[in-house]
């Protein structure tokens, strides 16, 4: 067990924890690995009836690892291409788990963060929790999540958040489907638990083929919907070593306004 991802397991459920509260539990390399290699390990466990994911501390996920991924753009564009599809290969693992899935959505989600609520199966949010897709405010794009989000809040909003990176509420997310219940922070375990205990109820292997039949039927197979977040990753790698991503991020570093800001 990694100490960026903490994992319980008891009755049944997989409790895993991202536990970056000083980063707001951002996505770097390191936890990236170990969060798809517990969902790997769960999978395959067979006391592992639910896996349920949370971030410690006040928020949820800040998305990438901005620090990280500074870096990152000053890096070639083959180095830039194997971040991205290793972020690719997690939202496919818990996209495709076998297992239900719960996101516990304890506070503020960005980035990356919307991809793990669009590749999980039920999703309760905090209701004074905040999100955006941020990336286009950085010069590049919300390419590796777009497969998993976009099946759920539709091409028309995709159209409007992805290019404006506006805030969004919680009861926000649930009018588009990325979020099926808000609540306030104090029921957010009763809500979890109450969802917990009706998947409990199933029996494991329907639950299973569920979950492929509804993948096969709106999306196609799981390997199809993995492969276009491959593609994707490719197109976000082109674009983190372009000159605009650069500016994106040192002036987001440098708390300053890009260039191509006019006001």
């Amino acid at each position: 067990m990694s100490a960026t991802v903490q994992t319980t397991i008891a009755e049944g459920v997989a409790r895993i924890t991202l536990n970056r509260p000083e980063k707001r539990n951002a996505l770097d390399r390191a936890t990236i690995a170990a969060l798809t290699a517990e969902l790997r390990s769960c999978a395959g466990n067979d006391a592992v009836r639910v896996v349920q994911i949370t971030g410690a501390g006040s928020a949820f996920c800040a998305g990438a690892d901005l620090t990280e991924m500074q870096s990152q753009a000053r890096a070639g564009e083959a180095a830039n291409l194997k971040d991205a599809e290793q972020l690719a290969a997690l939202f496919a693992v818990l996209d495709s788990l076998p297992k239900p899935t719960l996101a516990r959505v304890n506070g503020d989600g960005y980035g990356g963060a919307l991809g793990l609520l669009g590749a999980c199966d039920i999703v309760v949010a905090a209701d004074q929790a905040k999100f955006a897709f941020t990336e286009v405010r950085l010069g590049i794009m919300p390419a590796v999540i777009s497969p998993f989000v976009l099946g759920k809040i539709g091409e028309s909003a995709a159209r409007r958040y992805f290019l404006t990176a506006e805030v969004l509420s919680a009861a926000d997310l649930q009018g588009m489907g990325l979020v099926h219940e808000v609540v306030p922070g104090g029921l957010l375990d009763s809500s979890c638990t109450r969802f917990v205990e009706a998947l409990l109820k199933g029996a494991p292997g329907a639950q299973s083929e569920i979950k492929a039949l509804i993948r096969d039927v709106a999306h196609g197979s799981a390997r199809e919907r993995a492969t276009v977040a491959t593609e994707a990753a490719a197109r976000l790698a082109r674009l983190r070593v372009q000159a605009e991503a650069q500016e994106g991020f040192a002036a987001f570093f440098a708390k300053r306004k890009p260039n191509w800001r006019r006001e």
